[in-house]
C-alpha cells in the first residue's frame, strides 16, 4: 500500500474515532433510529452539492437497487446497532470491539470467494476472540443489564461492515466507488424514514448535541466515505478495513480528552490482542 493511502487510513481512523464520541453525545438525546436518519440525510445533502460542484452522476436509475443495499447493510444497519450500543456502553468499547469487523471481512471473503484460511489465520481468529473476551469481561464491571445487547450490537455492526466489503465487490463492482458512497447514504435515508416517525419525540436538544450530529454527518458520514470508498476499490475491501485496526487508540484518546472516560492496562492488553489477531487473519490473503 502506498504512503499516500496509508495516510488516508490514518485520516479515516482519526475522523471514525470521533464517531463514537459523536454518538455518546446525540443518542440520548435523539434516540438511535432517529439520530441515524439525519445522520445519513445530512451526510447525503452534502454529497449531493458537492458532486453537483464537481459534475459527478450518480446514474441513479441504473444503480438504485445496490444503492439502497449498500446502504442498508453498510450505514443504515450498523449506525443504528452503534447508536444503540452508545445508549449503555463507553465509545471506547464501541471502537475497540469495531477493530473486529477486518475479521469478519476476511470470514465473509472466505464463504463469498472461497477464500482458504491458513493455520496463521486461525491463529489469528483465536487471539481475536480472546481479546474480545478481556475487553467484555472488563467492561462488564459496570453491571448494566443492556451491556452484553450493547456488545453484541457492536459484534453485528462489525460483521454487517465486513460483508458489506465483500458485497460491493462481488454485486456492485461495476458501481463507481463515489457513486456508492452518497447513493448508500440516499438509500439509507429512504430505509430509516418510516422507522424513524416511529421512535418517541428527541428531548434535551441542546447546542452541543447538533453540533455533533452535524460533525457525525458531515465529517464522520460525507467526508469520510468520499475518501474511503475510493480507497477501498483501489486496495480491496479487506485492506481498507484495516482502518479500523488505527481506530481503538484514536477513539480511546477521544474518549479520555472529551468524555473523560477511563483507559486501563487491560483495555490496552485486549485490544492489543484484537489487533494482532486481526493482522494475523488479513494480512495473509487480503483482497
Amino acid at each position: 500500500m502506498s504512503s499516500v493511502n496509508t495516510l488516508k487510513l490514518v485520516f479515516l481512523a482519526a475522523l471514525w474515532g470521533f464517531s463514537f464520541l459523536f454518538i455518546r453525545i446525540v443518542a440520548p438525546s435523539l434516540g438511535p433510529i432517529v439520530m441515524t436518519f439525519f445522520r445519513v440525510l445530512i451526510a447525503s445533502l452534502v454529497m449531493m452539492a458537492y458532486f453537483k460542484f464537481i459534475k459527478f452522476d450518480l446514474e441513479w436509475k441504473k444503480y438504485w437497487r445496490k444503492y439502497v443495499m449498500v446502504g442498508f447493510i453498510n450505514s443504515a444497519l450498523p449506525f443504528c446497532l452503534y447508536s444503540f450500543a452508545g445508549l449503555y456502553i463507553p465509545a471506547s468499547y464501541s471502537v475497540i470491539l469495531n477493530s473486529t469487523s477486518p475479521f469478519f471481512g476476511a470470514l465473509f471473503s472466505w464463504i463469498m470467494f472461497k477464500e482458504q484460511f491458513s493455520p496463521k489465520q486461525i491463529g489469528g481468529l483465536i487471539l481475536g476472540v480472546v481479546g474480545v473476551s478481556m475487553v467484555v469481561k472488563i467492561a462488564a464491571v459496570q453491571n448494566d443489564s443492556f451491556f452484553y445487547f450493547a456488545v453484541l450490537a457492536c459484534l453485528a455492526a462489525a460483521a454487517s461492515y465486513g460483508f458489506s466489503g465483500n458485497f460491493v465487490k462481488k454485486i456492485a463492482h461495476e458501481v463507481p466507488a463515489l457513486g456508492i458512497a452518497a447513493g448508500s447514504q440516499i438509500g439509507a435515508s429512504f430505509i430509516l424514514f418510516g422507522p424513524s416517525l416511529f421512535q418517541p419525540t428527541p428531548h434535551h436538544v441542546t447546542t452541543g448535541v447538533l453540533l455533533a450530529l452535524f460533525g457525525l454527518a458531515i465529517l464522520c458520514s460525507a467526508v469520510a466515505y468520499i475518501i474511503y470508498y475510493p480507497l477501498m476499490a483501489e486496495v480491496g475491501a479487506t485492506k481498507a478495513l484495516t482502518v479500523t485496526l488505527l481506530m481503538p487508540p484514536f477513539g480511546m484518546l477521544w474518549g479520555y480528552l472529551f468524555l473523560g472516560e477511563i483507559i486501563t492496562f487491560q483495555m490496552i492488553f485486549g485490544t492489543g490482542l484484537i489487533l494482532i489477531g486481526t493482522w494475523g487473519v488479513v494480512n495473509v490473503k487480503a483482497s
